[in-house]
């Protein structure tokens, strides 16, 4: 199943994606709905990020290859850091490139939305706490996160939090392929196998530290392949069973 969330007619609604056509959701999306008549097709309607999380969690350095492209050491814990929701953006909509910022990297991830409220979750329960997945973009001022001591700038700019296009509910997180292509060009291409600590234990050790609500995000960490986007490039990234993220570069 395939959770839209989209503007039709200045309405503002979840929908439920089948093929090319969104049907409206009566009740609520993180609770019990159903699925109701047609509203329209995909491409009469503008695509929006799938939830508006209350804070976006992120995992740091979760891929062994990338810990080794950032010649850092693998982490024995997962390594957390926070993403401002004023850093969401959609399908389609423009990553603008700080003009502070000599260096902003895409990072292609596998995000997890929680679809309830979840504290101290005991790590075989995890899978009823997740609502769905979505492709994620982790941007990074890279400069900065050289530069600082702590990540919240590097990873907190506006619209430094690409997410969608929809929330996959369907879905084994263990064994998806990830790439990110940039102009076309594949720069990273790995599978979430790779994966240090894997979804499911991440939802249990975070909810260990945070409550996590309805909505919130998890981005899960990115592998090997990181480089520099500048103004005009445009970002793919895509993980198997869910679709295709795309956005492009603006100037700040």
């Amino acid at each position: 199943m395939k959770i839209v969330r989209y503007r039709f007619k200045g309405v503002t609604a979840y929908g439920l994606l089948e093929g090319e056509e969104i049907r409206e959701i009566r009740g609520d999306v993180f609770g019990e709905f159903q699925a109701g008549g047609r509203v329209s097709g995909l491409g009469e309607v503008d695509l929006l990020a799938p939830c508006v999380p209350g804070k976006i969690v992120a995992v740091g350095l979760n891929y062994r290859d990338h810990a080794e492209e950032m010649k850092v050491q693998i982490p024995d814990e997962p390594l957390l850091f926070f993403k401002p929701s004023t850093a969401v953006i959609g399908p389609g909509e423009k990553i603008i490139y700080p003009k502070m910022s000599s260096r902003v990297d895409y990072e292609g991830e596998l995000g997890v939305v929680v679809a309830k409220i979840s504290r101290d979750v005991p790590l075989e329960s995890t899978r009823d706490h997740i609502l769905g997945y979505v492709c994620f973009n982790d941007v990074t001022a890279r400069d900065f996160q050289e530069r600082d001591l702590q990540w919240t700038r590097a990873k907190g700019f506006d619209t430094f939090a690409p997410l969608g296009p929809w929330i996959e509910t369907d879905l084994d997180p263990h064994h998806l392929k990830i790439e990110t292509f940039l102009n076309g060009e594949r720069k990273q291409a790995s599978t979430t196998e790779n994966l240090i600590f894997n979804c499911y234990e991440l939802i249990s050790f975070i909810s260990k530290i945070m409550t996590l609500m309805p909505g919130d995000v998890i981005a899960t960490g990115t592998p090997s392949g990181i480089s520099p986007m500048t103004v005009g490039d445009r970002v793919d990234v895509v993980v198997e069973g869910i679709g295709t993220l795309t956005n492009s570069v603006a100037e700040g």
